[in-house]
């Protein structure tokens, strides 16, 4: 198990789309973008205008999506220990990031807590929505063993969900983004992710996100399927902020 201190919620985009893409984020989540970093500037964060952060923006070559960023107290090489033994595979190492892929494909990165700056602080009072939940779409020959994983490597239990097909981690108090297991009718394939909204209003939620250039998917007694301006699909929800 680890002891994560603080989780992040990672867009990442081809770089062809990635400015089209940052503008809408920015807009829907009412947030400014930091100044760029890495060697190429890939990598920025949506800053809120009151406390800590909690998403970042990563600029890449190829494959758009959804990925996760932990920050965890353990050294970085014993906490890839602990996941690659409950069953994680690791695909790249760097001085201050180890990313890994979970049993069942989907990518986290490991980061160490000292050089986060600490944030502590996830602003919900006022907000008319907020991004808050990252959700693993899993095949159901895999649910299993997913959701198995990330309850063991987190230390979350876990909690059936209103529908048969969702579970979700409870998260400790303090930690910005909430974890949802959906389990997928096709029995093979990939784990994704996508993001899902908090909404006081959905209707006016959904308004404003299509003002911002969002495209609707569909509809559903608890949540609505939008797809952002370069494609990536996400959801609005019932949940208060």
């Amino acid at each position: 198990m680890l002891t994560v201190r603080w989780m992040w919620a990672f867009l990442d985009t081809v770089e062809g789309h990635a400015e089209a893409s940052e503008a809408f984020w920015r807009s829907v989540t009412r947030t400014e973008v930091s100044p760029r970093r890495g060697e190429q500037g890939e990598f920025a964060t949506l800053l809120p205008e009151r406390g800590d952060a909690w998403v970042k923006v990563q600029r890449a070559l190829e494959a758009g999506g959804v990925h996760l960023d932990l920050d965890v107290d353990q050294p970085l090489p014993e906490a890839a220990a602990e996941a690659i033994r409950l069953g994680a595979t690791e695909v790249a190492r760097h001085d201050d990031v180890i990313v890994l892929q979970s049993p069942g494909g989907f990518t986290f990165c490991l980061t160490s807590w000292a050089t986060t700056g600490s944030p502590t602080t996830q602003i919900r009072d006022g907000e008319p929505d907020l991004l808050d939940q990252v959700c693993l779409d899993v095949p159901s020959d895999l649910y299993a063993a997913e959701l198995d994983f990330w309850e063991r490597l987190t230390g979350w239990p876990r909690r059936a969900g209103a529908l048969p097909e969702f579970t979700s981690l409870t998260r400790p108090d303090g930690i910005p983004v909430r974890l949802l297991f959906q389990q997928l009718g096709e029995p093979t394939g990939p784990v994704e992710g996508h993001l899902d909204f908090a909404c006081h209003d959905r209707e006016a939620s959904r308004a404003a996100h299509v003002s911002a250039g969002a495209s609707v998917v569909s509809e559903h007694e608890f949540w609505t399927v939008l797809r952002d301006p370069v494609g990536r699909i996400y959801c609005l929800t019932h949940r208060l902020p």
